[in-house]
């Protein structure tokens, strides 16, 4: 009975000191907390506020209660957004813009006061769908097409500007869609079959106009032919004339001759002759 109250008062000894580790063990991890690779921390302080300075990686310690971290990834994020923008020329044009953001590390804490730590979200939209519209405005909506890495350039270079103004940095800006109106695009087609029409004419006109030279050439040349013709007939007489009647007179009998359903019966008294013998000898 006498080891009851010793063995009573070793347990609670086991007991404090547990409880000692466990409350001191809790309070060295609300003391400690961690920033991994591509992130940094802003402190903020009950008593004096977001500090100024922007903590970097590892295992930091803090006053509990007294301070809180809060962590920023600082790696570049895409971001995608649309936007229904009016042309020069009164078109309506649906664009897609797409951003590489990140934080200015030193300006981490004017950050968090100012926007919190969804500033991409809260910036970004608003200000590309400024730019988008600004620039747009500036040109006609063919323009687009034709002029596109002028009018991407121009976006780039406002949209950077502008989020220099809050802190951010922007790595890329690009025009990854541009679409028109039901009513341009039927426009465009309709001007895009007149003008293939119009080549189309053209082409005929050219052809018709070719041909019409041709004839010209042609007739030219007969003219002249005939001309030559005359002169030399007039200058040698007709004995040209007789010897090409000659020449196709011989051709025409060389090609009677081959033919075996052809007889050749002579002009005058000889072929007269011929054809009464004939007739005598079918009367018999």
């Amino acid at each position: 009975m006498a080891g009851g109250p010793a063995a009573v008062s070793f347990l609670t000894n086991i007991a404090k000191t547990a409880a000692g580790l466990g409350a001191a063990a809790s309070l060295l991890s609300a003391s400690l907390y961690t920033v991994d690779g591509g992130e940094r921390a802003v402190i903020f302080d009950r008593f004096r506020g977001v500090l100024p300075e922007t903590v970097g990686e590892g295992t930091h310690f803090l006053v509990p209660w007294l301070q809180k971290p809060f962590i920023f990834d600082i790696r570049t994020r895409p971001h995608n957004f649309s936007s229904n923008s009016g042309t020069k020329d009164l078109q309506m044009v649906n664009l897609t813009l797409r951003l590489l953001s990140r934080p200015d590390v030193v300006h981490l804490p004017t950050i968090f006061t100012s926007l919190g730590l969804e500033y991409d979200d809260k910036v970004l939209p608003s200000i590309g769908n400024e730019v988008l519209k600004a620039v747009v405005a500036q040109f006609n909506a063919d323009q687009l097409l034709t002029d596109r890495p002028h009018v991407s350039a121009l976006v780039r270079d406002a949209l950077i500007r502008r989020a220099r103004e809050f802190n951010i940095i922007l790595d890329d800006v690009a025009i990854t869609h541009l679409s028109y109106g039901i009513e341009f695009s039927q426009a465009v087609e309709k001007k895009q079959v007149a003008q293939q029409e119009a080549e189309r004419s053209k082409f005929l006109v050219a052809k018709a106009e070719q041909e019409r030279r041709a004839a010209i050439v042609r007739a030219e040349g007969e003219s002249e032919s005939a001309r030559l013709i005359s002169e030399a007939t007039a200058a040698a007489g007709t004995g040209l004339i007789e010897l090409r009647r000659i020449e196709a007179a011989k051709e025409i009998a060389a090609e009677l001759a081959r033919s075996p359903n052809v007889a050749y019966i002579p002009a005058g008294d000889s072929g007269r002759m011929l054809l009464g013998l004939n007739a005598s000898g079918f009367g018999r």
